[in-house]
């Protein structure tokens, strides 16, 4: 009996997947709960698991393009457990490989110079019929030059096939030959293509989508992280010992956030057709970057949630897209996102929206720069932070507020406490 592998629902908006990989391959005795497959989507990845064991029939291959509930593989359950374990035949596959590689005879080096020779040096070596590997190469690399082949020649250097010395005609001291532009043999001139994955696509299909409809601007303001600092170098010992999670930065600036936007409810808005749908939750986005990609996952009723509870459920989330275990629910129904560049060294920046929603936050690397603060000359750890958001929706005066909102927060963190 044949159990059929089909592409499983993985979220109401989407209609089809990308096979990515198979992690088990065509005819291999796969057990119950072996991850089968990998399928790439718009928004994650998800893994296809068996849902009983048998041998394996593959219907697909890694970049297809299948519908949802299509079937893509079998798993055969009458089929018997093979006697040999798939790791005793990978060692032995592993071992006859290498066992095939050192029997192989090995290339001739004359084969191997002649190869790098360029079109000048090649033209000299077989007008004169020599063997590269019989001279002495100067050249960057190891590399034979004209002027190698000339000197060998002068030299009296022997001919490959007659084994005597050089042809009258070249005892006589050649011309010094023009000088010419340095060339580098051997140099790489290789490309590469690959598919973009369904993940990535999609997100650029996003940035584009995100600029053509959405008046897009950026405010910018910058943070004394003075107050912030202190009061995480004073309590992360402490926060580590009770919490098991460290206090990072971004846990005061979803606070902070959530703060403005409760001031400030339009930057948590979206525009839907004639329509402005105001939020009366904070659905914090957290974008992180991964091998696959840029994920958003988002922070569900971040405003109930204490800075403890942010740190920890970024923690997860970073976890679970660093292992590629992060689900359609995860990165979905974010009202407002938050970007870190500063972990990448970015000073400043411009984000771009993450449409349907009307604001992004940037945040950048902490600098120490001198600052004039009540007449004095001060150095001050620093950090630019940006809002881009829809114009359309938002007025400038209204997203300068917001941002200003913002810093107030984090240079007074008190304020987080008191929710002023």
């Amino acid at each position: 009996m044949s159990f059929e592998i089909k592409v499983p629902a993985v979220g109401e908006s989407i209609t089809e997947a990308t096979i990515g990989e198979w992690q088990k391959q065509n005819g291999e005795y796969v057990e119950r709960d072996d991850v089968l497959l990998v399928l790439e989507t718009d928004k994650a990845s998800v893994e296809v698991v068996a849902e009983t064991s048998g041998v394996l029939k593959t219907k697909a291959e890694p970049g297809d393009v299948v519908p949802i509930g299509s079937v893509v593989g079998e798993i055969d359950e009458s089929a018997a457990k093979p006697a040999g374990s798939s790791t005793e035949k990978s060692s032995s596959a592993e071992e006859s490989s290498k066992s095939s590689a050192e029997s192989a005879p090995q290339g001739k080096a004359s084969s191997s110079a002649a190869d790098t020779l360029s079109p000048a040096v090649r033209k000299l070596v077989e007008e004169n019929n020599l063997n590269p590997s019989d001279i002495k190469a100067t050249g960057p690399k190891g590399n034979l030059t004209k002027e190698d082949v000339l000197n060998h020649l002068e030299n009296g250097g022997a001919k490959a096939s007659q084994g005597k010395a050089a042809a009258p005609a070249a005892a006589s001291k050649p011309s010094k030959p023009a000088p010419e532009p340095v060339k580098m043999v051997g140099g790489s001139t290789e490309t590469q293509r690959e598919k973009m994955t369904t993940l990535r696509k999609r997100i650029a299909e996003r940035l584009v989508e995100a600029q053509h409809t959405a008046a897009i601007l950026t405010t910018f303001n910058e943070i004394d992280m003075s107050a912030v600092m202190s009061l995480r170098s004073k309590y992360k010992e402490d926060f580590k010992k009770k919490y098991d999670v460290n206090l990072g930065f971004m846990g005061f600036f979803v606070k902070a956030v959530i703060e403005a936007l409760k001031a400030y409810p339009r930057v948590n808005a979206f525009i839907e057709g004639d329509e402005v749908v105001y939020h009366k939750y904070c659905n914090i986005g957290i974008a992180v970057g991964t091998e696959k990609g840029l994920m958003v996952p988002v922070l569900k009723n971040a405003e109930m949630m204490s800075i403890a509870e942010i740190e920890a459920s970024i923690k997860a989330y970073a976890i679970k897209a660093r292992d590629g275990k992060i689900s359609i629910d995860d990165l979905s129904g974010g009202t407002f996102t938050i970007s870190n560049g500063g972990v990448y060294g970015s000073l400043m920046s411009t984000p771009i929206l993450n449409p349907p929603q009307s604001g992004i936050l940037g945040m950048h690397k902490i600098e120490e720069r001198p600052m004039a603060i009540n007449g004095e000359v001060v150095i001050r750890p620093m950090m630019y932070v940006a809002l881009s958001y829809d114009h359309r929706i938002i007025d400038g005066a209204e997203s300068v507020s917001f941002l200003v909102k913002v810093k107030e927060a984090l240079e007074d963190p008190a304020r987080l406490v008191l929710e002023i």
